[in-house]
């Protein structure tokens, strides 16, 4: 009835009104008979009756159904609108991500001095010794917080966990707390505890951070992060890249904190330049300074480091060799203050690869001489292989195996001191994972 209706009605009206024009025009000639040619009707009677013509029933089902698909599509709209949900609220949050990452593994490890395996305690509190058994570690957890405040100003707070052998408990301290502003690519400026120019550089070329430090980090010649203002940037797409660091010298776990606490003698400087193109890298970097010796103390020294990295990255593949010498930085990155001073280098050679988008080879040798001035027989020889599963972008497990073999000495690294005044080494296999979000 609804459209059948309107329909009938809206043709009714049409013949009505045609027939009231066709009225009114007769009416108004005086005439006695009607001549039914056209040729005998006015033109404005012709083009008021073709006006006057009742539109057809198919012109009257088109503009029904143009009716009937605005009136859907302004009710859909309508539906639409009533059950969207309301715009979220905004603020600080809204600009702020939380980032989180965890290093871990379930390995044994055989530490042996002069071929005995080690059962000195290295502290009395906790009986650890030396690392030898089986466990499950957490080596790292970091929590980071990066806010953004407009184009230019952000920043970012990350905390580590790490367990501690002299209280035998774990320890929560910060990695990085700092402000930066981005005036450009080429000019960023970072103020508080950030990333230093070299060690973590290296860690990216080397890809494997969960599983092993990098040689400087891994030996004790450096530090990842400290307190300090840092210049960095690149230019020329990216190519070329550097970073400058004028930093405490003491490391991020001496918190600037309180009117005198950690001060310095002088502020400590390092710096990297290295250039990347079509997956080749080359860097070149340096440190000098006093290592966050407490102002007052005289010293006798200055460390100094140099550093250089080439390596190739692409389709799959890592290889790359880092080089270090150092002078009056002892193996556990302080300052040696003494009248002879101390001398110190090393190389590492690395290399994995995808020969699946999931599954991976790798290996890696290091090869350090801590003493050259005091000991010139001490040297560590450093190696690993392994297999690498990562099921998807952020989870990665290994399947390796290290050894560290140290002659005439011992040398402190991330892997406990390892040596004796014959020889020691330093075995351990197992699964080593990280993940991130």
């Amino acid at each position: 009835m609804g459209k059948f209706g309107l329909m009938a009605g809206t043709a009714a009206i049409a013949i009505f009104a045609a027939s009231g024009a066709n009225a009114a025009v007769q009416g108004g000639t005086a005439v006695t008979t009607i001549d039914t040619t056209v040729a005998s009707q006015p033109t404005n009677q012709i083009q008021l009756a073709q006006a006057d013509v009742p539109p057809s029933n198919a012109e009257l089902e088109a503009r029904l159904s143009a009716l009937e698909a605005e009136v859907q599509d302004s009710q859909m709209r309508a539906a639409q609108a009533a059950s969207a949900p309301p715009a979220a609220p905004s603020g600080w949050w809204s600009n702020t991500s939380i980032s989180g990452r965890m290093y871990f593994d379930v390995t044994n490890i055989s530490n042996k001095v002069n071929g005995a395996r080690s059962t000195a305690a290295t502290n009395a509190v906790n009986g650890v010794t030396n690392g030898n058994g089986t466990n499950f570690d957490i080596k790292r957890f970091y929590i980071g917080i990066d806010h953004t405040f407009n184009d230019t100003y952000s920043a970012n707070v990350t905390t580590d966990t790490t367990y501690d052998g002299t209280t035998g408990a774990g320890q929560l301290f910060l990695k990085k707390a700092y402000l930066q502003a981005k005036y450009d690519p080429a000019f960023i400026i970072r103020l508080g505890a950030t990333d230093m120019p070299w060690i973590p550089y290296a860690e990216s070329i080397y890809g494997m951070r969960y599983f092993e430090q990098t040689l400087i980090d891994r030996t004790k010649y450096g530090t990842s992060s400290d307190w300090g203002v840092h210049l960095l940037g690149s230019v020329f797409d990216g190519i070329l890249n550097y970073q400058f660091s004028a930093v405490n010298g003491g490391g991020y776990k001496k918190i600037p904190v309180g009117s005198d606490a950690n001060r310095f003698s002088t502020m400590d400087f390092e710096g990297r330049i290295n250039a990347t193109y079509e997956g080749f890298s080359l860097a070149v970097g340096g440190y000098t300074g006093k290592l966050g010796t407490p102002s007052g103390t005289v010293t006798l020294k200055t460390a100094q480091r140099f550093n250089v990295l080439g390596a190739y990255v692409a389709n799959g593949l890592r290889v790359g060799v880092e080089y270090f010498s150092a002078n009056n930085i002892s193996n556990g990155d302080a300052l040696v203050n003494t009248v002879l001073g101390e001398g110190a280098n090393g190389v590492s050679a690395f290399a994995s690869y995808y020969f699946l988008p999931e599954w991976a080879v790798f290996g890696r040798f290091d090869n350090v001489n801590p003493k050259t001035k005091t000991s010139p027989a001490t040297n560590e020889n450093f190696y690993t292989f392994g297999f690498t599963y990562s099921p998807v972008k952020t989870v990665d497990f290994s399947l390796a195996y290290k050894h560290d073999g140290v002659g005439h000495g011992t040398i402190s690294t991330a892997n406990g001191t390892i040596g004796g005044a014959v020889n020691g080494t330093y075995n351990e296999i197992g699964l080593w994972g990280d993940f991130q979000w």
